[in-house]
């Protein structure tokens, strides 16, 4: 595993490789996050200089080769929430110039298992993503010794769906709320 080195620069942090590499034309060049373990590993770094008994949000910006252009912590919660709204994240990836995003938050709690509002809110930066031109490659979520990520989730949900493992979703006929009762009779 590599370490790293956290700089601070315009309330906006850049993030530095900082293990011994051979020599090359450029020898500042940007991590390279090409899994969600990466990305926990370098996450686990940024959140080492974090208070560890509430909930943070971070987002990591990538430029088009996922190259990580930097990080901003967007917001501190409570014990058990982190309120985070597209606005604020998404300037971030402007001021930092990303082409993509990673999202990555902790459980103080230690599990990293995602609550329904983890869920919502994945779904919510994703669209907002799509509409501004972004790829949100991930939303990971920090346990104590282990993490979650959506993407690999979501990839072992489609495998599972495409060996018939998992059956597709069906749409229920039972009508949703009062104004679809209505129409139907």
């Amino acid at each position: 595993m590599k370490p790293y080195t956290v700089i601070y620069k315009l309330k906006t942090f850049y993030v530095r490789d900082s293990r011994p590499s051979r020599p090359s034309k450029n020898t500042e060049e940007p991590a390279k996050l090409t899994t969600p373990a990466e990305v926990a590993q370098l996450a686990r770094a940024i959140f080492k200089t974090l208070d560890a008994d509430k909930e943070h949000f971070v987002v990591l910006c990538l430029n088009q080769r996922n190259r990580l252009n930097g990080y901003k912590h967007v917001s501190t919660g409570s014990l058990t929430a982190s309120l985070v709204h597209p606005r604020e994240v998404f300037t971030a990836a402007l001021e930092l110039r990303a082409a993509a995003v990673v999202f990555v938050h902790n459980h103080p709690s230690g599990d990293p298992a995602p609550s329904a509002d983890d869920v919502e809110i994945t779904r919510r930066l994703r669209e907002a993503g799509e509409l501004l031109g972004f790829r949100v490659l991930d939303h990971i979520i920090l346990g104590r010794d282990r993490h979650y990520s959506f993407q690999d989730a979501d990839e072992r949900e489609a495998l599972k769906r495409e060996l018939g493992i998992l059956p597709r979703s069906k749409k229920s006929s039972r009508p949703r709320n009062r104004r679809q009762k209505q129409t139907r009779k």
